[in-house]
């Protein structure tokens, strides 16, 4: 099994292309795309690169996979599906929760929150195949209750959950986010792995400027994770990651992301004049 990595500065998002040199079969997970909030213009360079590297290695593309629904960037999956057939897009099956939370926010009356925009949705512990790449699914909620964990091989894809030693674990103050049920899918599911077993990051924010990052292991992650360790309580845990997440700014891209995001990557519904809008709640209530 290969893996090839591609950062966005701009959201600080990892993707993964992840493949099998041997037979070609492939899947990505996390793909991003551009979107400029200030002119609410979207672009595909992030997109290209991926699509790039695929057809240059002449990779079999069979899914693409998103550890959740991201808060901090849109989905790049349906512009792969455009440029490689039957391509599927797969998600944690309890993105329903997440979908019934936001279509309330942003009153979305026509979103279906059956998890149908999505091609595949998984359980916790589900197995699936790639062709000849074998995926697990480990289900490790508290960043969203959504989350998945893939293990391919000997190395998991760990999405929010879990990130670089140096930085910590996802946040978990979104709506039905849980920092109790995060400790429990790092500490109790994620450190039960073999201390060797590799572990890919979603994002890498580059604490005190360092370059960026994407790979560490579970035994690293248990000796120095410098928020949850293997000798952390649940107590303590909990009340670091309320307490943080209390003062942290919203994310950047928060409010356009979700709610293309609990739609598969797509645009919401167009208007009658044709045109798709993206809506920002201005209640003033916290989302």
């Amino acid at each position: 099994m290969k893996i090839e990595t591609f950062y966005d500065p701009d959201t600080f998002t990892l993707t993964y292309v992840v493949y099998d040199e041997a037979t070609k079969d492939a899947v990505v997970i996390d793909p991003v795309l551009d979107y400029d909030p200030h002119a609410s213009k979207f672009s595909t360079t992030s997109v290209e690169k991926v699509a790039k590297f695929i057809a240059d290695n002449n990779l079999n593309l069979h899914y693409t996979l998103e550890t959740h629904a991201h808060a901090d960037h849109l989905s790049g999956s349906p512009e792969l599906k455009k440029r490689f057939e039957g391509v599927k897009c797969g998600i944690g099956a309890t993105i329903t929760e997440v979908q019934n939370v936001f279509k309330g926010v942003f009153n979305f009356t026509e979103l279906k929150t059956d998890g149908s925009q999505f091609d595949a949705l998984f359980k916790d512990g589900d197995s699936f195949e790639a062709g000849s790449i074998k995926i697990n699914v480990i289900a490790t909620p508290g960043h969203t209750p959504a989350c998945v964990t893939y293990k391919i091989d000997d190395a998991i894809f760990t999405g929010d959950a879990l990130f670089m030693p140096d930085y910590g674990t996802g946040r978990c103050d979104f709506p039905a986010g849980s920092a109790d049920d995060l400790y429990t899918s790092v500490h109790d599911k994620l450190y039960n792995l073999p201390d060797e077993t590799r572990v890919f990051v979603g994002h890498d924010y580059q604490p005190g400027g360092r370059e960026v990052k994407w790979e560490t292991t579970i035994g690293e992650s248990k000796r120095a994770n410098k928020q949850l360790t293997a000798e952390t309580t649940r107590e303590d845990y909990v009340k670091m990651r309320t307490d943080r997440d209390a003062i942290l700014n919203a994310p950047r891209l928060l409010l356009q992301s979700v709610q293309v995001n609990i739609n598969a990557g797509e645009l919401p519904f167009k208007d009658d004049n044709g045109v798709s809008y993206l809506k920002m709640p201005v209640s003033g209530e916290k989302v």
